[in-house]
């Protein structure tokens, strides 16, 4: 069951957060149910469009824990500088955000150029980061568009637990084709949109062949989908490529040589003219810092030590000689 976790005295930019997992029609409900206390300072039903006042940068992030750490990351960076700024986390997925930021109810959004870009084109097949941003552009909606990636990547992955690599003899060194002959044999885990994208169950049928025993719906790489790797409720899942508890649980990410989850490097997607030029360039200096290494580094912190995620965000902008 999802829990909603209300905080007060921290910080006023940080009144909000959840476990991932939970529908945005639920985060709709208890926005309305606070009357006012939401993330950023802002009230607004993040399902909705508009209402933040004019001038205000409103940064939204995907329903789980990284989306959210990277938009306390880009948001505080721009605080720093001067801009005001709201948030709007863990709204939902892909499908639920990209609306929100198509009708203006949000101004910035953490991407993963790859995923965005298979959910804009899933038969696009660039072979570089500089062609992944070219197809994207060439999709975009008229009213947004990408600010320059980062060199941290975090993708979906079809991972193992450890019984289950075990059993069948695989490594890190193994791909996703060798379970060909095994999937049907084994329960797959993740988010209810995995079923439908080609970066998902479509693309490891259409790409690799492989069709599993039965797919149980979890969270987006979240508590839910690791739990249920570790107790072998499921056997595979899919978990980001930069979650720490694969390390800690002996999680096994098989190699994707065909490439089915493409480049997933974080990226900002803006709303056109809605940032100045100095908020452009502060997002900029920010994806120049931002590394695998670092964001892992930065996942840990929230994921396994439990930090407050904007307290991480403050930190390691600090730690950059981003503020």
């Amino acid at each position: 069951m999802d829990q909603w976790v209300i905080t007060t005295a921290k910080s006023s930019t940080r009144s909000i957060t959840r476990h991932p997992g939970a529908v945005a029609v639920a985060l709709a409900a208890a926005a309305a149910l606070l009357g006012g206390c939401s993330s950023g300072g802002t009230s607004d039903d993040p399902l909705k469009g508009g209402g933040a006042e004019s001038g205000t940068v409103v940064v939204g992030s995907n329903n789980f824990a990284e989306s959210t750490l990277l938009a306390d990351i880009y948001g505080e960076a721009l605080k720093a500088k001067g801009i005001k700024v709201t948030y709007k986390p863990n709204i939902g997925s892909r499908e639920t955000t990209y609306g929100l930021m198509k009708n203006g109810a949000i101004t910035l959004l953490p991407e993963y150029n790859g995923s965005l870009l298979a959910y804009l084109d899933a038969k696009a097949k660039p072979k570089t980061v500089e062609e992944t941003t070219t197809a994207i552009n060439g999709k975009l909606d008229s009213e947004l568009e990408l600010l320059k990636p980062s060199a941290a990547q975090n993708k979906d992955s079809v991972t193992l637990n450890a019984e289950t690599a075990k059993k069948y003899e695989l490594t890190s060194d193994s791909s996703i084709g060798d379970l060909k002959g095994i999937a049907k044999d084994l329960v797959f885990g993740g988010s209810p949109e995995f079923q439908t994208r080609h970066q998902g169950l479509v693309g490891l049928k259409s790409v690799y062949g492989l069709e599993f025993k039965t797919f149980k719906s979890l969270d987006a790489g979240g508590p839910l989908t690791r739990t249920a790797l570790k107790d072998n409720t499921v056997q595979a899942a899919d978990v980001f490529t930069t979650d720490p508890t694969i390390a800690r649980e002996k999680f096994v990410v098989l190699k994707d040589p065909e490439n089915l989850f493409g480049f997933q490097n974080v990226q900002p997607l803006v709303r056109k003219g809605e940032l100045s030029e100095e908020g452009v360039e502060t997002l900029d200096a920010v994806s120049a810092k931002l590394d695998t290494k670092a964001l892992l580094d930065l996942d840990a912190q929230v994921q396994l030590q439990k930090k407050d995620p904007l307290d991480v965000a403050k930190a390691w902008l600090k730690s950059a000689g981003l503020v």
